[in-house]
């Protein structure tokens, strides 16, 4: 295994697939004047098993995996930690010293520290969170929600029985409610979260009331493209915080950085603005 030089690290994509990360971590590498590289890599689904087993005596020292090879990484995996096992996903894969190759997933941890970067001084407990949607997102942000002790969660989604599978899997701290009144979820809400596509380009505008949050409540979305959704935009009219999906990739990308590089990137506006491009 070749480690004598400078780190390399690099996003897996499916062919035709982008990622804002290249340009996050130029930069990163850049502002902290780190040595390194830091590539997006291309490969078809039938190739992963020989691309990563190959990759750590070409000297990389971790991966990022976009969504579409998440679950399919695991099975070329030493060690899965407990939050990819839960996930059934990894996006983070880490070759370690000793060959071992090790699945992680850092989108909850991401979605967090986003809220405490916003809002320090949240408190998970100041009321229920309303969340939208049940896909593969929703499933990380209850996940998280949970594990911090947040104590109630009204679920939404167009695809009910999804929300259903969600709720007889993490519990009774789960409420679903139909789509058809999803606008009523917020009412006395602390946190509101889109965790659906909706508001993404090319996608429909999510249209949701929001007159109901409570005072100093906190509005999450996901979606990146663009960053300052309507979702966000209509949940600052009536006082809440802010927290965006830019936020989110950056802070789910920053414990990558330090593992691979070995040292804490910065969080600051320059690195928004090379995620954002």
């Amino acid at each position: 295994m070749n480690r004598s030089g400078p780190p390399v690290a690099a996003v897996l994509l499916a062919p035709g697939e982008t990622s804002r990360l290249p340009a996050l971590f130029e930069y990163w590498l850049a502002a902290t004047g780190t040595l390194g590289r830091y590539l997006p890599l291309e490969v078809e689904g039938d190739d992963i098993g020989e691309v990563i087993s190959a990759l750590p005596k070409a000297g990389f020292a971790g991966l990022h995996v976009s969504a579409t090879f998440q679950k399919r990484v695991l099975d070329h995996a030493d060690i899965i930690t407990d939050r990819a096992a839960l996930m059934s996903a990894a996006n983070t894969i880490i070759f370690r010293k000793d060959g071992k190759i090790h699945a992680d997933n850092t989108d909850g941890y991401g979605f967090i520290e986003n809220i405490r970067q916003t809002v320090p001084n949240w408190n998970p407990k100041s009321g229920p969170a309303a969340v939208f949607g049940s896909g593969r997102a929703a499933r990380v942000i209850i996940a998280a929600l949970l594990e911090i002790g947040v104590e109630h969660i009204r679920l939404t989604s167009r695809t009910r029985p999804r929300a259903e599978n969600l709720r007889s899997e993490f519990g009774t701290r789960i409420e679903v409610h139909d789509w058809l009144k999803a606008g009523n979820i917020s009412d006395g809400a602390s946190l509101v979260v889109n965790a659906t596509p909706l508001g993404a380009v090319g996608q429909s505008e999510f249209r949701v009331p929001m007159d109901g949050l409570l005072p100093g409540a906190v509005a999450s979305d996901l979606v990146v493209d663009p960053p300052d959704t309507r979702f966000l935009r209509q949940a600052a009219t009536y006082g809440a915080y802010l927290a965006d999906g830019v936020g989110m990739m950056l802070c789910q990308a920053a414990p990558s950085f330090e593992r691979w590089f070995g040292i804490r990137p910065p969080l600051d506006e320059a690195a928004r603005q090379a995620a954002i491009g």
